[in-house]
């Protein structure tokens, strides 16, 4: 790699350091190196130099550019850790958040598990768009409370009680901020743009005697929503005096094309040439099948021109506006409309549908438990339709739950007075397809095993089943040589039986949050914009909804870009997003929008 004048800067820089610039200008790989230079030279015995990201996509990313620096020697790469900062506060929290009041054994409340345990509040208090600013902030107040309560309580910690509770501890003790600084002296802190104020808190404690390296765009802060503020590389800059060097607009990632200078023409509204190297753009009829079919043959020519080039481990996203049309656009891919040829593909959904599927299934894996194994498979479904929706959970879900529950209490007191429960119990559906489940023959073959159980409850005469087993194809886990495909043949071996099925199934997930090791995705992929954060892709196809019109008049224009395509709603948010979106393609990035509507965003600011 021929080093440019300001990346040489980085590497003779003391002290703390900003390090900004745009997508794709070097700022990770130019941070690899420092790292290695600081573990060489700067490093005691013992020492190592930490790096933080917030997506797990980064640090796969950077773990395995360390792994194959030719020019880092192996005993250098060893000195450097890479984490995500919930995992470095976790380690935080586990070894000393008693100083905090906290329970000495504590697991982690994961997202699907604090949704069911909030259900009860959310349900109680209704949907946000149904209530006035006090009644949101009464209920954001009560479920603060409770997730407190369980920490405190049960040693049950969400992830957003990391970084408040590991700001108390290091304010709170010199003594551990001095342990943390001898163990790690240098840290590097990617996407610091993004921190929200417990994180910056931490960041200001660790400063004290750790020497930071923030790498930043100032440009890419799409996460307001959790609290980035605008002014965060301003308090780092008062805070620490550190020294300051800017990539600009330098551009590695998609050089020989103007991938960057249109995103980047994107955020000023104004476009400097009449078209742009790799960036393409093509209109679609808005209705439904015309537009799914104009994707379809788009990404039928993108993954032609990916296999061409001889690369193996191609990638293409499809990127989309929402998390609807995430799962519409992978429906649409698996059964394409006039007999088109289906794309393999990965869709990345969010997960708590199918992380609280895949606990049912492997309670239908376990052996026979007796009376209570169908009883705890009842809660599991009422979990399920508790914390589906993750922190926004629908009406009709927790009504679903509530109905299930009551439908097997009624059960079960027919039972008990010895009589036939109700002809037209949902329970009838529900017993049915689970005694479908667990006659299922069981091989040994995780893989096998899992996909017979999930295609009985696909197949079966319940709707509420048949969701269920639909969610639990978006889980990769059992991908070969997966740890979780591993447990599960080891459980087999060990007992002749899935025994810890359902126990091994929910510490996969908790793992799979920490997991640092997986490959960057290839093949076609299909997401939501905002979680192609930190990733990149040989090309890539951005593709919005269109308008609903009556009578020639628009009556609804969702899952867009901008909110209803309306210039009124344009933000800064709405381009720092398509901006962060353009630049993930290194090759070419196709942009899809509706004749008669386009995106504002590719319009000239009036």
């Amino acid at each position: 790699m021929e080093l440019t004048e300001k990346q040489i800067q980085v590497l003779d820089a003391d002290g703390h350091l900003l390090v900004t610039g745009g997508p794709g200008s070097g700022k990770t790989t130019i941070s690899i190196f420092k790292a290695a230079q600081v573990a060489e030279a700067i490093l005691r015995p013992g020492q190592k130099v930490l790096f933080l990201s917030f997506a797990r996509a980064t640090v796969s990313r950077v773990v395995e550019a360390i792994e194959f620096e030719q020019k880092i020697p192996k005993e250098i790469k060893r000195r450097i850790d890479v984490e995500t900062y919930h995992s470095f506060f976790w380690r935080i929290l586990k070894a000393h958040g008693y100083l905090a009041g906290l329970p000495r054994d504590l697991t982690i409340l994961t997202p699907s598990a604090e949704a069911i345990a909030l259900s009860d509040i959310r349900n109680s208090h209704g949907a946000d768009n149904k209530l006035s600013d006090p009644q949101k902030q009464a209920k954001r107040a009560a479920e603060t409370a409770k997730r407190y309560r369980l920490a405190t309580h049960e040693g049950r910690v969400c992830f957003d009680l990391f970084a408040p509770y590991v700001g108390d501890l290091l304010h709170g003790s010199q003594t551990l901020r001095r342990l943390i600084a001898t163990m790690y002296p240098v840290i590097i802190l990617d996407e610091f743009q993004d921190t929200n104020p417990e994180q910056w808190r931490v960041v200001q404690a660790l400063g004290a005697f750790c020497r930071l390296i923030a790498l930043a765009d100032p440009e890419q802060r799409i996460f307001d929503f959790i609290g980035a503020d605008p002014e965060r590389l301003n308090h780092f800059r008062c805070t620490f005096a550190p020294t300051e060097i800017d990539f600009g607009t330098d551009n590695y990632r998609s050089s020989g094309t103007d991938i960057a200078t249109f995103a980047n023409d994107i955020l000023k509204g104004t476009f400097s040439q009449s078209s742009y190297t790799g960036i393409d753009f093509e209109l679609f009829d808005p209705f439904p099948d015309p537009a799914m079919t104009k994707l379809i043959t788009t990404t039928y020519a993108a993954r032609g021109r990916l296999v061409a080039s001889g690369k193996s481990d191609w990638s293409l996203a499809v990127l989309v506006p929402t998390k609807k049309m995430t799962r519409l656009v992978s429906d649409k891919f698996r059964e394409p409309p006039a007999g088109m040829q289906p794309i393999a593909h990965t869709a990345v959904v969010e997960l708590e549908a199918a992380i609280l599927g895949s606990e049912i299934i492997a309670h239908l894996m376990l052996p026979d438990l007796g009376d209570a194994h169908f009883s705890e498979f009842i809660d599991l479904v009422c979990n399920f339709f508790q914390g589906k929706g993750g922190d926004r959970p629908t009406t009709g879900a927790l009504k679903e739950a509530a109905a299930v529950r009551s439908a097997y209490e009624k059960w079960l007191a027919a039972l008990a007075a010895g009589k036939k429960p109700h002809a037209n119990s949902m329970i009838h559906a529900l017993a049915s397809v689970y005694e479908q489940a667990r006659s299922v023959t069981l091989t040994g073959d995780p893989d096998k095993d899992w996909r017979a159980v999930r295609a009985t409850l696909e197949a079966g005469a319940c709707s509420r089943l048949k969701e269920i087993g639909l969610e639990v194809r978006n889980i990769r886990l059992l991908e070969r040589g997966g740890q979780l495909r591993q447990d599960l043949t080891q459980d087999w071996r060990n007992n002749g039986s899935y025994a810890n099925a359902h126990a091994i199934v929910q510490q996969a997930f908790v793992q799979e949050h920490f997991a640092t090791g997986s490959k960057p995705e290839t093949g076609v992929i299909v997401m939501n914009m905002h979680k192609a954060k930190g990733k990149q892709f040989d090309e890539v196809v951005i593709f919005e909804g269109w308008p609903r019109r009556n009578k020639g008049k628009i009556v609804a224009n969702l899952d867009r870009i901008v909110r209803n395509n309306d210039r009124d709603e344009i933000n800064d948010g709405s381009r720092q997003n398509f901006r962060v979106s353009v630049t993930r393609g290194r090759q070419r990035t196709t942009i899809l929008t509706p004749k008669g509507d386009p995106c504002v965003l590719l319009l000239p600011d009036e």
